[in-house]
C-alpha cells in the first residue's frame, strides 16, 4: 500500500484571501503573492475575472505553502478564536451551499506532523509523541474507509433522533460529505505548518510511519480525549450505537480492570465527587504543558471542575444553544450514564417543556455557552423557593474533559513521564489492540 492522501476542509466563507507564499500553479498558469477567491451570486467560484466550478492551486515544487488569514479554531469552545495560518500542499475550493470552502490535500504523513502539534505541545515526551501518532493516523484512516464503504453499500447514517419527549443526537465526522475530515476538534485539530514542527515530532512520526492500530484484523476507530476522568466511556455511549471492544471501559491506573459500577446514579455522584487514583490526576505543570497548547492552558481544573449557573442563566443557555423553548428549568434529572460516569441521557425539567436529551456532546453543549468539559456531572439545586419548590441556583460537579472515549491526553502524558513506551500507552487505553505496518 502506497501512503494515502488526505483532504483536509479548513475554513468556509463567501470570500476568502489567501496568500501563495511560494510558487503555485493553476488553470495553466503560475502564480503568487495574495489572492481573493469569492462565490458567485449563482453558485460558482470567482477568481481573476474568471468562473470556474472548482479551482485547485498546486505547489509548483514539494514543499510550497500558502496562507489563510483569521481561520476559527476551538469552534464553539471555550477558547474559540481565529489564527492566520500557513498549509502545505495543495488548496482546493468547492462551493457548499452559500460558501467557498478551502480543502487542503496533502500526503497523510505531513498531515500528521500537524496534527501531532496542533493537538498537544510539541515538547512532549518522545513515546507519548509516538502513541499520538499510531491514533491519529489510524483514525484517519479507519474514517475514510468507513465513508467509503457508506458511499458504496449506499446506507443511510442517520446520527440524530428526535421524538416530542426526547432528542438524542450524536456529533461525527459524517457530516464532511465533500473532504475527509476537519480541521478543528470536530474531527481532529490541525492547523498547518503553523504547529509544525519540532524535530521530536518529526522523530515520532518517522518513528512510527505508517503504523495503525487494529483489533482483529481490522483498523481501530482510535478516538482520543484531553481527560477521561478516571474511567473509560465505551464508543456507543457518545456515538453511533454499535460497540468496539478495543474501546471498552476501564480504570486510568495501573490496576486497569478494577473499576465502580459508574452507570449507577449512587455510585457515580460518589465517584464523580472524590478525586481517585489515575494516571490522568495530575497537576503536574511540567507534565501538562506536553499535553495543553497555550490556550488550553487556560483551563486550570478538568479532573475535577464545578460551574455555576443561577436558574435563569441556565434556562437561557439551554434555550439558545438546544432551540428548545423549556421555560424556566426547575430540574436536570439523570436517566442514563456510561462506564465512566458521563450522561448519555438527560431529562430537562422546564416550566413549558420536559424533555430527554443526550449523547453526550449534545448534553455538554445544551448546558454552556461554549461546551460543558464533559458530561459526567452530579447537580446539586440551592435556594430552593419554600412555596413552588424551584430552584434559584444549579451547581454542576464534574469529571474529565471531552468524551472519555480510547486514549486519555493527559493520562498518557503521565505514562509517558512514568516511563511507558509508546506500545505499553496503546495497549492500556486500547484494549487487545495490536500495531501493524500498512506501508513503509
Amino acid at each position: 500500500m502506497l501512503e494515502p492522501f488526505i483532504r483536509v476542509g479548513i475554513l468556509s466563507a463567501p470570500v476568502i484571501d489567501i496568500v501563495l507564499t511560494d510558487m503555485y500553479t493553476v488553470d495553466g498558469h503560475q502564480v503568487r503573492g495574495p489572492q481573493t477567491i469569492s462565490r458567485t451570486p449563482d453558485g460558482r467560484i470567482a477568481w481573476q475575472g474568471k468562473e470556474y466550478d472548482t479551482l485547485e492551486f498546486h505547489p509548483y515544487n514539494s514543499d510550497g505553502t500558502f496562507e489563510i488569514k483569521d481561520v476559527i479554531i476551538g469552534v464553539n469552545f471555550h477558547w474559540e478564536r481565529k489564527e492566520d495560518q500557513r498549509f502545505a500542499g495543495s488548496a482546493r475550493f468547492i462551493v457548499e451551499g452559500d460558501n467557498l470552502t478551502i480543502i487542503n490535500i496533502l500526503p497523510v504523513e505531513s498531515y500528521l506532523l500537524s496534527v501531532i502539534s496542533s493537538e498537544m505541545s510539541a515538547n512532549a515526551s518522545l513515546e507519548l509523541l509516538k502513541a499520538h501518532a499510531v491514533i491519529s493516523r489510524s483514525w484517519l484512516l479507519a474514517q475514510i474507509e468507513k465513508n467509503k464503504n457508506i458511499a458504496e453499500t449506499g446506507e443511510h447514517y442517520v446520527a440524530c433522533t428526535e421524538t416530542e419527549t426526547e432528542r438524542v443526537k450524536w456529533y461525527d465526522r459524517e457530516d464532511h460529505i465533500n473532504f475527509d475530515v476537519c480541521a478543528d476538534d470536530h474531527c481532529q485539530r490541525y492547523q498547518g505548518v503553523t504547529r509544525q514542527t519540532t524535530p521530536k515530532v518529526a522523530e515520532a512520526i518517522a518513528a512510527t510511519r505508517g503504523q495503525v492500530l487494529k483489533y482483529e484484523g481490522v483498523l481501530c476507530d482510535a478516538r482520543f480525549s484531553k481527560c477521561c476522568g478516571g474511567v473509560f466511556e465505551e464508543f456507543e455511549n457518545c456515538w453511533e450505537p454499535k460497540h468496539y471492544h478495543y474501546l471498552g471501559a476501564r480504570a486510568d491506573n495501573v490496576d486497569e480492570n478494577s473499576f465502580p459500577n459508574l452507570k449507577d446514579e449512587a455510585t457515580a455522584v460518589s465517584f464523580i465527587m472524590s478525586r481517585p487514583d489515575a494516571f490522568c490526576n495530575t497537576n503536574d505543570e511540567k507534565i501538562l504543558s506536553q499535553v495543553l497548547n497555550n490556550y488550553d492552558q487556560e483551563t486550570t481544573d478538568f479532573y475535577r471542575w464545578k460551574v455555576e449557573y443561577t436558574a435563569d442563566e441556565i434556562s437561557e443557555i439551554a434555550y439558545r444553544r438546544s432551540g428548545i423553548d423549556f421555560g424556566t428549568i426547575i430540574d436536570l434529572v439523570p436517566i442514563e450514564r456510561g462506564t465512566s460516569g458521563r450522561l448519555v441521557r438527560l431529562k430537562i425539567v422546564g416550566t413549558k417543556t420536559t424533555k430527554i436529551i443526550g449523547k453526550e456532546l449534545e448534553i455538554r453543549k445544551a448546558l454552556s455557552y461554549s461546551h460543558l468539559y464533559s458530561s459526567a456531572f452530579t447537580v446539586e439545586k440551592q435556594d430552593i423557593n419554600p412555596e413552588t419548590g424551584a430552584p434559584g441556583k444549579f451547581i454542576l460537579y464534574g469529571a474529565g474533559w471531552g468524551h472519555g472515549v480510547g486514549l486519555c491526553q493527559i493520562g498518557a502524558a503521565v505514562m509517558g513521564a512514568k516511563g511507558y513506551d509508546y506500545r505499553a500507552i496503546l495497549s492500556h487505553y486500547f484494549i487487545d489492540s495490536d500495531v501493524e505496518t500498512l506501508y513503509e
